[in-house]
């Protein structure tokens, strides 16, 4: 009995222990890795930093030759004021032929008043002309019969022939109207419908510009990002590493033409544990982490979230699950862990 259980009771501690205070001799600290690559192309004339040695964020990482850039800037911000003077003209174009439509509309209304007038002088002028005809007949008869006087047949005469020429230039001066009038497009008189083409044609035109300009703003927008490109800037707070940059360089502006490395301060902790040893963890549990390169410290932490999603047995049948950034032994699961407090200075963990 005494040599059995103490070793009884050794046992259902370990085991206990094993299942409501876990332990793992696997615990990872992972930073993130950044490439830094060129977005454009051009001969290096700078570079600020050093290898292995801290940034901060917004820090210069090396300067481009900017010359090619500004001239494509100032070369467009001369087209787009260009661009812009054309689409005043093209819209002060389109003002002016829309004031004429209202020209040609007066026109027509005109048309219509000189053709109601025609009309009516017509009208006037074949009654007249019937009353100086019948006149005449009357004063035939009269002179005829020798009661009438000569003078009033003459006089009755020449009012007739005077009254026919009159008619037959109001009628042909009616005519004219009624021909201008006639000649339509579209129900439109020609010279309204002229005018609404030539609208039409102004309206396409200033369209044209207007699409031209957005076009040439779009290209300026481009360009002063590119010139922007021209300064590479730190992506955050982090050290610098593989710097082989040097200034003369040609950097080709491709996305795997890494010219250097940046690495985040910013880490995560992974501790792995079997797959039985997990049951009774959750988010918020506490936990003490002991790291090699710090011996004798003790860092207080707390379970963030326990990663179940790994590719181990996965089919790919749509592609490979989003990995931790390592490959963690069979059977394994990582635990993130978020450092609750730090006792000691502030202290940049690196890789176990």
């Amino acid at each position: 009995a005494v040599a059995i259980f103490p070793v009884v009771a050794l046992a259902a501690l370990m085991l206990l222990l094993n299942i409501f205070a876990p332990t793992t001799t696997d615990v990872r600290v992972v930073k993130y890795v950044v490439p830094i690559v060129s977005q454009v192309r051009g001969r290096v004339i700078e570079v600020p930093v050093e290898n292995n040695r801290p940034v901060k964020k917004g820090d210069v990482l090396f300067r481009i030759d900017p010359t090619p850039y500004q001239n494509a800037v100032h070369a467009l911000e001369a087209k787009l004021a260009s661009d812009d003077a054309r689409i005043g003209a093209d819209r002060q174009r389109l003002a002016e032929v829309q004031a004429r439509l209202a020209d040609a509309q007066s026109g027509e209304r005109q048309l219509n008043e000189q053709l109601n007038q025609a009309t009516g002088q017509v009208s006037s002028l074949s009654a007249s002309l019937d009353l100086a005809r019948t006149r005449v007949k009357q004063n035939t008869e009269l002179v005829a019969a020798g009661a009438g006087n000569r003078f009033d047949l003459e006089q009755a005469q020449t009012n007739v022939n005077e009254l026919t020429a009159q008619l037959a230039a109001a009628r042909a001066g009616e005519q004219q109207v009624r021909e201008k009038l006639s000649g339509r497009v579209n129900g439109d008189l020609a010279t309204v419908a002229g005018v609404k083409a030539q609208i039409a044609t102004a309206q396409a035109q200033v369209k044209a510009s207007q699409a031209q300009l957005e076009t040439t703003r779009a290209e300026l927008e481009n360009a002063k990002w590119e010139l922007s490109q021209t300064t590479v800037l730190a992506p955050g707070n982090g050290t610098m590493v593989n710097v082989m940059l040097r200034p003369g360089f040609f950097v080709a502006g491709m996305p795997f033409n890494e010219v250097m490395t940046f690495v985040d301060d910013e880490y995560q902790i992974f501790a792995l544990f079997n797959q039985n040893e997990l049951h009774q963890v959750e988010p918020g549990n506490h936990a003490e982490i002991m790291l090699d390169t710090y011996p004798g410290r003790v860092i207080k932490a707390k379970v963030d979230s326990i990663i179940w999603a790994q590719s181990q047995g996965q089919l790919d049948a749509s592609g490979n699950l989003p990995q931790t950034g390592f490959n963690p032994p069979p059977g394994q699961f990582p635990v993130k862990l978020v450092v609750g407090y730090q006792p000691y200075d502030t202290i940049s963990y690196s890789a176990v």
